[in-house]
Order: C-alpha cells, then structure tokens, then sequence
C-alpha cells in the first residue's frame, strides 16, 4: 500500500505533537523536582520518617521549594533524611532553622516543612548541614491510647446502662423512690410534717420576741433590763478605752522607736567620723615618718 502525501504529513505533525508533550512532560516533573534549578543540599535525622518517601515535597511558608533526596538508615533508632533545597531560599534558612514531617491535608502525601530559625542567629545555613529535626508523633501509639480510652468508655456505658436497668427494675433505695408510689408519698408526709414543724417554730419565736419586748415594758422586770443595758454599755465602753489606750501605746512606741533610732544613727555618725580623724592623723605620721 503507497503512503500518500497528506498521510506522511499528517505523521510527522503527530510525531512532533508527541515530542513537544514528552518534552513538555519532562520540562514540567523537571521544574517541580528542582531539576533545571540550582540547589543546595541540608539533612537531619529522625527516630522516625513516618511514611515519608523519596521524592516527596518539601515546602517553606507553604511554598514548594525542594525534593526528599534520599532516606538512609543510620541506626535502629535514626533515619537521615536529604533535602534538596532551591537555591534562591539558601538566605531565609539559617542555622538554627529546624525541619518537620507534616502531611499535604488530613489524608495526603507526607512532605517535609522547613523551619526557618533565626531567633538565636543570623548565620545562613551552609551546604550539607545537618539542621534540628523534630520528630513527628508516632500515630501507633496515639491510635493505642484511643482505643483504650474508647474500651474504658465502652466499660462506663455498660457500668451506667447497667445502673439503669436496675433503676427501671425497682432495686436499691432510688429504684425504691422512683417505682414506689407508698414511699413516695411517705416521702412527700414528712417533708410536709416538716414543713408544718419549721412554720410551728416560727411563730413560737414571734411570740416570744413579743413577751419579750412586753417584759421589758413591766415595772417590776424594766430594772433588770436596764441594769443588763447597762453592764453591756459599760463593757463596750471598757474595750473601746482599752483599744485607745493601747493605740497611744503603740504610737508612743513608734515614737521612742524613732528617737532611739536617730540618737544611734547620730551617735553611730560620730563614731565614724572619729575613725576617720584617727584614720587621717595615723595616715600623716605614717607619711612623715617616711619622708624622715
């Protein structure tokens, strides 16, 4: 079968669409894996990487700025992580600047964010330094906890759930009070017997506040009263006279305080500047006697 014009034209213009999208394709996984770009290499260690895969993002403020270089296994209880990093952020990283696993959203692909420091220093990052790693929360034992605490939640309910059932049944004493209609009306008796008690007693002690008060008014009561009015009066005076005369006394200390305190500064003064008459005197024949 002879192939056309049209059909080899038509081949070629395929062809060259082909090649301008794999190129396209390698131009575009080339540029988000810094391929085309300078870059700078840092590391940091973890106890553990926690999903994280080679090739994985690594961002800054929220922007992609690098690649996962490679993942190696130190120890049984570090893994070192590579990072390569655009060149153009190598100003923002300084050295105490920290690196942390997170997730790209609740379910997505792990990736490495970049902490940049520089509370402690201004000095930017060097190529292949290795930086703070913190390491990120071990999701097993976070998933143990939950689930014991959903067991011990489990266990509650059944406890109440439990608690109720007999309730409904008519056990214990508040089984007893809900289902018994008998003890719940002895129940409502007595607080009425007590209510009726407390309204007797208050009008007990209305009445005797008023004999009271119609005691003092009688002839032959009034001069005990007055003589009690009078005693309390005089204790009242007695202990008002006492906090004055004990307030002079404190002030009358303060005083003397005071006084004693300004003759010792004085005297103390006077004591000082002696010494230092003698000091002088002592320190002139000391000059004298060298000078001789």
């Amino acid at each position: 079968m002879k192939i056309t014009q049209g059909q080899k034209v038509k081949i070629g213009l395929f062809t060259a669409l082909g090649l301008l999208v794999l190129v396209a394709g390698v131009f575009f996984i080339g540029n988000q894996k810094s391929l085309f770009s300078a870059t700078f290499g840092i590391n940091g260690v973890f106890n553990n990487v926690n999903g994280l895969q080679i090739g994985n993002n690594v961002r800054f403020a929220g922007i992609n700025v690098g690649v996962v270089d490679d993942i190696k296994i130190i120890n049984d209880t570090a893994v070192r992580v590579d990072l390569m990093i655009n060149n153009d952020l190598k100003k923002f990283v300084k050295r105490d600047a920290r690196m942390a696993i997170g997730s790209d959203g609740l379910m997505g692909d792990k990736l490495v964010t970049i902490l940049p420091g520089g509370a402690n220093t201004t000095q930017m990052v060097e190529e292949g330094a290795q930086i703070t790693a913190v390491n990120p929360m071990d999701m097993d034992k976070v998933m143990t906890r939950l689930t014991k605490v959903a067991d011990n939640a489990g266990n509650l309910i059944e406890g109440l759930s439990s608690i109720v059932s007999k309730i409904d049944k008519g056990k214990g004493s508040i089984g007893k009070l809900l289902n018994s209609d008998k003890m719940a009306n002895e129940l409502e008796g007595t607080i009425s017997d007590a209510r009726s008690t407390i309204n007797t007693v208050h009008k007990t002690s209305a009445t005797l506040n008023e004999d009271l008060e119609a005691a003092k008014s009688n002839f032959l009561l009034k001069g005990f009263f007055n003589k009690k009015e009078k005693a309390a009066k005089a204790k009242q005076d007695s202990i008002k006279k006492a906090k004055e005369k004990a307030v002079k006394a404190a002030e009358k200390a303060k005083k003397d305080q005071a006084k004693a305190d300004e003759k010792a500064q004085k005297e103390a003064a006077k004591q000082a500047e002696k010494q230092q008459k003698e000091l002088a005197e002592a320190a002139e024949k000391a000059r004298k006697a060298a000078g001789n």
